[in-house]
């Protein structure tokens, strides 16, 4: 019997294993050995769900934005996805392909370069629904923060890692003072949400990294300090918060408008939704296509199309931690734990808003909402991500896969 089960076992093994000669050699032929393949899959079915969603929420925004003078067709913005899609696949794919040392140096040049263009959107970028957050591009208009955000982590993270070679190297400094910079030209904006996110992203690199609980202890006590004091000298922060606590008064009301309409559409389907093209809610919802897409799945395939949706990004950001528990090397632990808690936390923080328990905040859903920005930054990151996790199957970390393939 035990003979048996090694027999099959050597056969399996045997077909699995690439075969000798140039298919063997050839970067695809090792790229798909050595990717993760069910990582791969949920994007794209993510990817997938997000164009279904964008077709169901490209009518409503169409109307939104047609008057007398302009007509938008009602698949416009689909098709502007698909368009998107289509250039954002082949980068993941591209990227994914690239060894650790590349596609870190790619991230780090990313990152000076992303962050000089977050510099100058105060002197050059454009107004859209009184932020300055993009530069027109003439095609599109891009946005620099979404770019940088996958490369900040990789930054932090190759910072991070050089605790090990050089202890002396004050490597907490140097990510604070990066950190503190991005965090002021997001504030000069404003976007006081995409502030936290990269606040987020750095607490949580820390954390991996193994810093002393003294300091994190120290930074999560000086949170809610930095949180009074945006509230009391930052005017976005003071309004999105009152937004979102208080009414007002019948002399000052304040506008709870988005988070109402939100909170309409997302039930507004109920269990099972009205079926697609079915909703009238999302007629009457600011942004969606980006912002409140996730209320717009509610409303047309019911709160439990919500669920699974919620359930996969879980599933790609517990995949990733997963396959990290026995990583040696510091910096793919790093970057790669990073990349995931970038991922999840934005989709985290987008479906709160969406279902009213946070503040109103202008984050998209990844993979999901529509958007040029997002959609290509998103899926350099999804790149990177796939790149720091690749493993060569027949030198597993895995003591029991290294004895199998001795059989």
């Amino acid at each position: 019997m035990t003979e048996g089960r090694t027999a099959q076992r050597r056969e399996l093994w045997s077909k699995m294993r690439p075969r000798s000669g140039r298919a063997a050699r050839s970067p695809i032929t090792m790229w798909f050995f050595d990717i993760d393949r069910m990582l791969l899959l949920l994007a794209l079915l993510l990817i997938a769900i997000g164009l279904l969603a964008v077709a169901a929420a490209s009518p409503a925004a169409a109307v939104r934005y047609s008057d007398g003078n302009v007509h938008v067709a009602p698949l416009f913005y689909f098709w502007r996805q698909v368009m998107w899609v289509s250039v954002s696949v082949p980068l993941m794919i591209a990227v994914s392909m690239a060894p650790v040392a590349l596609a870190r140096r790619i991230a780090l040049i990313g990152a000076v370069v992303f962050f000089a263009a977050l510099a100058l959107v105060p002197f050059i970028g454009v107004v859209h629904n009184n932020a300055r957050r993009w530069i027109d591009l003439g095609v599109s208009d891009f946005q620099p923060s979404e770019f940088l955000k996958p490369c900040f982590v990789v930054a932090i993270a190759w910072l991070l890692s050089l605790r090990e070679k050089e202890p002396d190297l004050p490597v907490l400094s140097m990510s604070f003072i990066l950190t503190g910079s991005i965090a002021c030209l997001l504030m000069l904006q404003p976007d006081f949400g995409q502030t936290v996110m990269f606040g987020v992203l750095w607490f949580a690199l820390l954390l991996i990294s193994g810093v002393p609980m003294r300091t994190l202890g120290a930074l999560l006590a000086a949170a809610p300090a930095g949180l009074i004091a945006a509230y009391l000298f930052y005017d976005t922060a003071r309004n999105r918060i009152n937004a979102f606590i208080f009414r007002g008064t019948e002399e000052a009301p304040i506008d709870h408008y988005q988070t109402d309409m939100a909170h309409a559409t997302i039930t507004g389907g109920g269990v099972m939704g009205t079926g697609p093209g079915g909703g009238t809610m999302k007629f009457k919802l600011p942004e969606a296509q980006t912002d409140y897409i996730f209320s717009v799945i509610g409303e047309e395939f019911g709160l439990v199309a919500c669920a699974l949706i919620a359930l996969l990004f879980l599933a790609i950001v517990a995949r990733v931690f997963v396959r990290l528990l026995d990583e040696n090397d510091a910096f793919r632990m790093l970057a790669a734990g990073g990349l995931a808690t970038q991922f999840g936390a934005q989709a985290l923080i987008s479906m709160a808003v969406n279902t009213g328990l946070a503040p109103s905040k202008g984050m998209t859903l990844p993979f999901i909402s529509y958007g040029g920005s997002s959609m290509i930054a998103l899926s350099f990151g999804m790149g990177l991500l796939l790149a720091f996790t690749r493993r060569n199957p027949f030198l597993s970390r895995s003591p029991y896969v290294v004895s199998w393939s001795k059989l």
